[in-house]
């Protein structure tokens, strides 16, 4: 077994392995023969940093380099978090100086990274980095440079000692942030390991959101390596990736009053990759197809169909949308792109919207959505290029007796990215409508024949199945695969056991397949008024069978039992899923009729809740449950907190909850 200090020169051969500049702290420090900082309080290198602002920016006066050098990453907000945001956008986009020429002055965006050449940056690695705080003095382990910049910290501990894991070198990484936070203003992200271990984290992430990073240079890549940390140096931190990252896989999010740091996971980053590859091969944009010749079997080129990026639920999809998006708008031969997210249900059309919105930084572009038909035809018609627009799936409906969508837009850079590609978005082929008789198409041509030269891409948290034709004649065939046993092993999600439990409906089996046929074809069509009535009543039947008094009694019996007999061997906490808002609300009645001490009036107490969407002219008894989103945001919290009371949720869609990875034990759907 090796020790801590065998452990850190093993990680800096690694990094010498990869192109880095190796140093040691103290050579460089202070009063020392090759000084590089004035001050223990200032982690910025800036002899560095001001050499790279005169490579990357050779027009630049000297005294603008200067004073650019000398002043950038001071703290300029009250949080850490707020200038770690203010600096990230900066290093990304470049500092705004103002410079005097004979004609005037004029703004430059001062370039302190080139992400298009790595070879003309300078990484370094700097092991025992002694920082000075207002009160204590701090020595890292390994810290991370780029021109200068302390972008990455490497927190490591003994290991052959077993009680120096990854939770005390993260332990440590709270303390460096209370002690020394100016060695973070500028920081990407933090790494602890104990050697065999080794996670990935963002300022803001607690220990549950410091995640693994199992790959080199793609997907696939994924070696047996005697220590984690390898990985995490060869592939996280390798120069040309980690400028990618840096460049497109950081978000920033408000919630409530605090401002909170994501950073993508490896199957996340991998994927964007590939998807962004995959999308100029399909666009056949010039000069790509030659470059990508590997793509060939996965992509047809110029085919419009990029493809499709299965990750499981619960695994960070808003986000890899968001960096696909990020990177795609960034790509020069794309040419300004359009991009048109499609989802089949408002509900989930605002809360993807949301996320992009939170993302303005990485996007440079303030996402529209497009309220109704006729907008989304104004905007696809009107807009010469650029922008991102939110749609639903069914404004793409026909109006007025059309046989035939009419052409929107016949630009060949417009993206159609679809949330869960599945039944909603196909329908290629006419199909014959018995009541009309005559034949019609589904939503797929309809968006074909709106926007005959997009392509398309989708996004889905479930597989598509072996006789599943149809997604791949509409999209194509797998991009990304990160199913839910990956998922599971890298704690991204709980593991998932099915245990069949019933509770028959008494009616014919027959009968509630028809039902539910029914419900599937009209909600396709839910645009139409007719149609909606329609599905109302249709939906209404069906749901009286399954939410009929007897059944949801015995099943709220079954649920109180099962959970306190589970509970009574292996703490947790459980989520129950219904199919209806008034089911929800039945189900939370029976239940707490059995546990009158699990109900409470106030959303801070209480051991059962109930989330779901609902507006101001819903029925009295549904109007307790209705929060606020920021309500909702602090009912999450508590049901990820082991220690809080709040022990259920029901919820009328689980994955409309928020509820990312939740500690739940028990799943109940109905």
């Amino acid at each position: 077994m090796i020790t801590e200090d065998q452990l850190e020169q093993l990680s800096l051969d690694w990094f010498r392995e990869a192109g880095y500049v190796i140093e040691h702290g103290p050579d460089i420090g202070p009063d020392c023969e090759r000084e590089e900082r004035a001050d223990y309080g200032d982690p910025i290198l800036r002899q560095r940093l001001s050499k790279a602002i005169h490579r990357l920016n050779p027009e630049l006066p000297a005294e603008k380099v200067e004073e650019v050098a000398a002043t950038f990453g001071r703290s300029e907000f009250p949080s850490l978090e707020m200038t770690n945001r203010a600096i990230h956008r900066a290093m990304v986009d470049g500092v705004k100086v103002e410079v005097r020429t004979e004609e005037g002055s004029r703004q430059e965006d001062v370039a302190l990274i080139d992400f298009r050449n790595p070879d003309n940056n300078e990484f370094l690695a700097v092991n025992q980095f002694t920082m000075k705080g207002a009160s204590r003095v701090r020595r890292p382990d390994i810290v991370l440079f780029i021109n200068g910049l302390p972008v990455g910290l490497i927190e490591l501990k003994n290991p052959a000692d077993e009680d120096a894991d990854i939770t005390k070198a993260f332990d440590q990484i709270q303390t460096y942030k209370n002690d020394i936070p100016d060695l973070f203003l500028t920081n990407t992200a933090c790494v602890i390991s104990d050697g065999g271990q080794a996670r990935v984290g963002s300022l803001t992430a607690n220990l549950e959101r410091f995640m693994p990073w199992r790959t080199l240079y793609s997907e696939d890549d994924q070696p047996a390596l005697e220590f984690e940390l390898e990985k995490v140096v060869k592939g996280f931190f390798d120069k040309a990736l980690f400028l990618d990252y840096l460049r497109h896989f950081v978000l920033f999010e408000q919630d409530g009053d605090r401002l909170i740091k994501k950073i993508a996971a490896y199957h996340q980053f991998h994927a964007v990759r590939e998807a962004v590859k995959a999308t100029l091969v399909a666009a056949r944009k010039e000069g790509v197809y030659e470059k990508r010749a590997d793509y060939a079997e996965r992509v047809e080129p110029g085919s419009g169909k990029a493809g499709v990026i299965w990750h499981t639920q619960g695994s960070g999809k808003s986000i890899s949308m968001a960096c696909y998006a990020g990177k795609l708008l960034q790509q020069p031969e794309m040419n300004n792109p359009t991009l048109v997210i499609v989802t089949d249900r408002n509900d989930l059309d605002g809360q993807l919207y949301e996320t992009f919105c939170a993302a303005t930084d990485l996007l440079k572009e303030t996402p529209v959505q497009a309220n109704g038909r006729d907008e989304l035809r104004r905007l696809l018609d009107e807009r010469p290029s650029g922008g991102i627009i939110f749609t639903t799936i069914q404004k793409f409906s026909l109006t007025n007796g059309e046989e035939r969508h009419p052409l929107l837009n016949k630009r060949s850079n417009i993206v159609v990215i679809s949330d869960e590609a599945h039944r909603s978005q196909y329908g290629l082929d006419a199909k014959l409508d018995t009541a009309s008789g005559r034949f019609k198409y589904g939503y797929a041509r309809h968006l074909r024949d709106a926007l005959q030269n997009a392509t398309f891409i989708g996004f889905t948290g479930t597989p598509i199945s072996a006789e599943d034709k149809d997604t791949r004649a509409v999209f194509g065939d797998y991009v990304s695969i990160y199913d839910i046993e990956d998922a599971v092993k890298d704690g991204a999600t709980v593991p998932i056991y099915y245990e069949s439990r019933l509770a028959k409906l008494d009616v014919n089996q027959e009968v509630i397949d028809e039902l539910e046929r029914e419900v599937d074809e009209i909600f396709e069509d839910e645009e139409d008024v007719a149609s909606k009535e329609k599905a109302k009543s249709t939906w209404t039947a069906l749901e009286k069978l399954v939410g009929a008094e007897p059944r949801l009694h015995q099943v709220s019996a079954d649920l109180v039992n099962h959970f306190e007999e589970r509970n009574a061997q292996i703490p947790g906490k459980a989520m129950i899923v219904a199919m209806s808002r008034e089911i929800c609300v039945q189900l939370y009645n029976q239940i707490t009729a059995l546990r009158p001490d699990w109900h409470d009036e106030d959303p801070e107490k209480g051991a059962i809740k109930v989330i779901m969407t609902g507006s101001a002219s819903d029925e009295s008894h549904l109007q307790p449950h209705l929060y606020s989103k920021q309500t909702k945001k602090r009912l999450e919290r508590r049901f990820k907190d082991p220690e809080d009371p709040l022990q259920l949720v029901i919820v009328r869609d689980m994955w409309l909850t928020g509820f990312d990875a939740p500690p739940v034990h028990t799943m109940y759907v109905d």
